[in-house]
Order: C-alpha cells, then structure tokens, then sequence
C-alpha cells in the first residue's frame, strides 16, 4: 500500500488493557474512514492474554474486529515471551510492510513490537508515552523505557509524561513527535460506561443490589491485585490478602482474581484462608465499570484502575509505594498505601465513605485523544 492509496498501520495488543486502549483508537480510525477511506489498519494479537475472560470477551464487548493475525504466544517467562513475540511480530512486519506500528502501554507485547519494527526501520508509535513509576524493579518499568526511546511518534496522556520524557532528551524535533494528546483510556470510560448502564447485570448477578445506593453512600470495597511486585512474594501478598480479609469483616470486599493471582494462591493454600474476601472469576470490562463506579472505595496495584476510579469519583486505595498516574495522588483521589497490612488498614478505617466533592480536574484530556492520535497519523503518514 503507497503513500498514495493511504497508509497501513499496524496495531499490536496483546493484554486487557491495550484492548481498551486500541478500541478508542480504532473507533476513531472507523470515523475518519466513513468520511475518506485512506487508513487500513491491520490488528495483531500477540496471545499474551489468551483465555476467554481476559481476551476474547473484551473482543466482544469492545466491538473490535478479529484480530488479522493472533501469534498465540501464552504465557511465560519475560525472556521466552518477548523473544517469541519478536519472532513472530519480525514476520509479520516483513509480510505486510507497514508505514507505522502502534503500540500500548507497558506490556512485554509493548516492548516486543516496538523492539521488532525498529530493528526493521520502521516507525513506531507508543500510546501512553512518558509514564514513569521510576521503580526500575517493575518489569513494566523498564518496557515503558525502552519503548519510549525506540518510538518516533510519543502520544502522551498528561503534562507529567511529556516532562517525563525531556528529564530523558526525548523531545519534539525532527523525525520524533511528542504530544500530549490526553489519555485514550478516558475515551473508553466515556464511552463504555453508558453501555455498562444498560447491558451490566453484574450487581444483580452477585446479590449487591441492595449494596448499591443512588445517595453516594455505597456498601462494598473492590479489589484488584495482580501485580508481579505484590503476587510473587509471599510476604506482601498474605500481607494485602490479611487486609483485605480484615476490612472484610465490616464490609464486604469484592476481588476478581486474576490467573496470575490464583496460580500463586493456589499454590501456597491461600485461597480458602481468608474468609471475609469474596473471591470471584475475572470479570468482563463492562461489568469492571460497573463494580468500579458503585464501590465505597477501590484498593488496587492496577494503573488503569487508579485511573477509573479517579474519573469515577471513586476513593482509590493503591497498593504500591509508587504510581505512573501522580495526577490521582497530586488530586487527593488517591492514596498509596503499599503492602504492609496494617498500613492498609488503617488508611481504609480513616476514609469516611462519602463520595468525593466537585468535578475532577480536566488532566487526562477531554476524552478526543483517538482523534487527535488519528489526526497526527494522517498527517505523518498520509
């Protein structure tokens, strides 16, 4: 496909949240091509997240189209994953010889895409460019770093990132373009709360209708914990599952349990141990909102969910020392409380459980960044 017949865009996913993130992008692409069809993108799914309630019902859900390649790569060690996703990734890039690749986030899926095109001198694209926790124990750490300083195009979704980058000389100059073009996440929210209103049984499903309250003074907590940091050491994790157990006495506490997390506490008997957390299957993105939107709080080692929450107007309790979105915690709708129980404990019995006041501060854009990605593209690359 030449310049002149338009351009060929590769996207690359290949976790949950890179589905959120590409379905703003993609809707946005969808709308420019009603009006000049000149964009083809070409969709390909890495198989990082395979099984069907962390991959293919957000396929569902999100409206995105089938991927044109899945590379089935699975699970695995970082090593063996990235270095078959490159592999694979290689071939694909030399199949179809795109003008641009768009990758997501911080995934080993991020870093092998946009490690496979550069080799190949072709540009990348990073959505949610600049973000740093600057933990460099974090595996996404380093794969936002190396990702950043191989792309040609970084799409940031704050003020905070774009200063992230110049502390690293990343900078808009001839042949890399950086732009803060907000956050394409927020554009997901917007736009998929409205259908999780409507289509969402997930309160009905779990018995919480009675827990939910149009007076802003919601009867349950939801958890998420899923971080390798937090899952991987025993410590931390029997530290945060005794929180959670402990604030579960009082009120009830919702956590969707991802496989990762399962595996670890299956593994050492932990998951019969603690009586007082409800532990329920991965759930769909739809039904995440939902959840989201009507907790009393949130406690979660997720970036996107310190996100959600924020844009909910929901208290975010995050189980870390550290966080990518400083904009929550600068704001007050966030507090980072680590892994230590007590800590976290205490941080929850303190919070009053009224909903925070006020509007919350406009940092993340205006929920256009999947046109202002589009536009910038089209302009680059005709």
């Amino acid at each position: 496909m030449s310049r002149a017949e338009g351009m060929k865009l590769i996207t690359i996913v290949g976790a949950r949240p890179q589905f959120i993130k590409a379905a703003a992008v993609m809707r946005a692409t969808q709308e420019f091509n009603k009006k000049e069809k000149r964009i083809r993108e070409i969709l390909v799914h890495t198989g990082q997240h395979y099984d069907y309630l962390m991959d293919k019902v957000f396929f569902e859900e999100l409206d995105l189209p089938k991927p044109d390649y899945h590379l089935g790569v699975g699970s695995g060690s970082h090593a063996r994953q990235t270095g078959m996703m490159l592999e694979r990734i290689e071939a694909v890039l030399q199949k179809e010889k795109p003008h641009v690749v768009m990758v997501y986030g911080d995934t080993n899926s991020t870093l092998a895409g946009a490690l496979a095109t550069a080799k190949l001198n072709i540009p990348v694209a990073h959505v949610e460019a600049g973000l740093r926790s600057y933990n460099r124990n974090m595996p996404e750490e380093m794969n936002r770093l190396l990702t950043d300083h191989l792309s040609s195009l970084l799409f940031c979704p704050t003020d905070q990132s774009i200063r992230n980058l110049l502390k690293e000389g990343i900078k808009d100059r001839e042949g890399v373009i950086v732009k803060k073009v907000g956050d394409v996440m927020y554009d997901s929210i917007l736009y998929y709360s409205k259908i999780a209103e409507k289509k969402s049984t997930i309160l009905r499903d779990l018995n919480l209708v009675n827990l939910q309250s149009a007076i802003c003074n919601p009867q349950y907590y939801l958890a998420t914990l899923h971080r390798a940091e937090n899952t991987d050491n025993l410590n931390r994790l029997q530290s945060i599952l005794k929180a959670l157990d402990k604030i579960g006495r009082n009120t009830p506490v919702l956590l969707p349990i991802h496989p990762r997390t399962r595996k670890v506490m299956k593994g050492y008997g932990l998951l019969s141990k603690f009586k007082d957390i409800k532990l329920i299957e991965p759930i769909s993105y739809l039904d995440m909102l939902k959840l989201e939107k009507n907790a009393k709080a949130i406690l979660t080692d997720s970036g996107g969910i310190q996100k959600e929450a924020y844009w909910f107007g929901v208290p975010c309790f995050t189980l870390r020392e550290e966080t990518e979105w400083v904009e929550t915690i600068k704001q007050g709708w966030n507090k980072l409380v680590g892994s230590e129980e007590k800590r976290i404990v205490e941080a929850v019995s303190q919070f009053t459980g009224k909903c925070l006041p006020g509007k919350r501060p406009g940092v993340f854009g205006d929920g256009k960044a999947g046109r202002e990605i589009v536009r910038i593209l089209k302009k680059r690359f005709g």
